[in-house]
């Protein structure tokens, strides 16, 4: 906890660099800490340094003011880097003359690679959770309590290092903020498919980064026959080019003969039309990833097929259905499922998919159905 004469310092700082290197829905899920850093002065700028993923994410989160693109080599899947690219880096940040870095990490990682980052560029203030003693890397040090102690939300984790220095936000919500031009293209894109008209649609969302976030094709193929026979709603699915081939064996495992539409817009949506979709549909399913952290933010009700990778990355105040098998080795936080048999999400049956949208397309809590024998 940072002490009366340091906080005086941080009140000072007008010129703040947060700096969040993973994905895209760790980025979202700082939204809140860096609202309440940037709402605590008045004329605080706040520049996000993230990943190339978590960078595609700032120009719809209005409380950052610029954003630096950075793939850290210490972070997961970064490109091969010599020395002359962190230099190159060490000179952008010197020559932004920031006033103070915060920091955010999960507890898994650690921060003083980006702390030594920050003090070879000369920024004075340096605050993040940490270990072990951090000595001169860190000037504001918040000793890690997790998971000894306990494991928070990461958004509750973030607000807690800004509320530290003193920095509170008027509201803890996600940040995502839609476009009228995205929304205006999705209609019209709805409309084009007749999607939704006189009932309601679902967006499902099957692609995930870490293979071990991926719900079978197979289950998804299962899900949306139940749903679209069962329930009679549209269903429209997304993912990015990459992820086309795998949306067209789902929607081709399912068959021809169904009581409603089936759409795949893989390839099609940027990340604003993207969200666009995501505010239009009644419910989004999706894995644990960005998607699920983007229809917190806008409030769209999402089903969250949960890996048990990690336990601290739920959906954020939004109304949401959490769907996974317990499985002893839980909270891996591997990417690639280490047993090998991906129990946590393979024995997620697709009638626990229809009964969690059915109720949250009905307001009705949640009778989750024994799989069947």
């Amino acid at each position: 906890m940072a002490s009366a004469m340091k906080r005086a310092d941080w009140e000072h700082a007008a010129n703040v660099l947060c700096v969040r290197l993973d994905n895209m829905g760790d980025v979202l899920m700082c939204t809140p800490a860096m609202r309440a850093i940037r709402q605590s002065v008045s004329g605080r700028s706040v520049t996000l340094l993230a990943s190339p993923s978590g960078a595609a994410v700032a120009p719809f989160i209005p409380e950052i003011d610029a954003v630096l693109t950075y793939a850290a080599p210490w972070m997961k899947d970064s490109r091969p880097h010599d020395a002359d690219d962190e230099l190159a880096m060490v000179r952008t940040l010197r020559e932004r003359a920031f006033d103070a870095a915060v920091i955010f990490t999960s507890y898994s990682q650690s921060p003083l690679p980006a702390a030594l980052l920050c003090t070879l560029a000369d920024i004075p203030l340096r605050l993040a959770h940490c270990r072990e003693n951090p000595y001169r890397m860190l000037t504001d040090w918040v000793s890690e309590p997790e998971p000894e102690q306990g494991i928070r939300h990461e958004v509750r984790r973030q607000l807690d290092l800004a509320a530290s220095i003193g920095c509170r936000a008027e509201n803890d919500r996600l940040s995502f903020s839609l476009r009228d031009e995205d929304l205006a293209w999705m209609r019209r894109r709805l409309a084009a498919e007749r999607i939704g008209i006189g009932r309601p649609w679902v967006l499902l969302h099957p692609g995930a980064t870490a293979e071990s976030r991926r719900y079978p094709a197979a289950h998804w193929s299962r899900a949306i026959a139940l749903l679209t026979g069962e329930l009679g709603i549209d269903i429209v699915l997304t993912g990015d080019a990459s992820e086309a081939g795998l949306i067209q064996s789902i929607v081709g495992a399912v068959g021809t003969t169904l009581p409603a539409a089936v759409t795949s817009l893989a390839g099609e949506l940027d990340l604003g039309r993207l969200g666009a979709a995501i505010a239009l549909a009644s419910v989004a399913v999706s894995s644990n990833s960005g998607p699920a952290h983007i229809a917190a933010a806008i409030g769209t009700p999402v089903v969250d097929l949960y890996a048990l990778t990690n336990p601290q990355h739920t959906p954020w105040q939004v109304e949401s259905r959490i769907l996974f098998h317990d499985v002893p080795c839980r909270f891996c936080y591997k990417s690639i499922c280490p047993q090998g048999h991906h129990d946590c999400l393979v024995k997620v049956h697709p009638a626990r998919v229809v009964g969690a949208v059915r109720s949250l397309l009905q307001g009705s809590p949640l009778i989750d159905p024994a799989p069947p024998a």
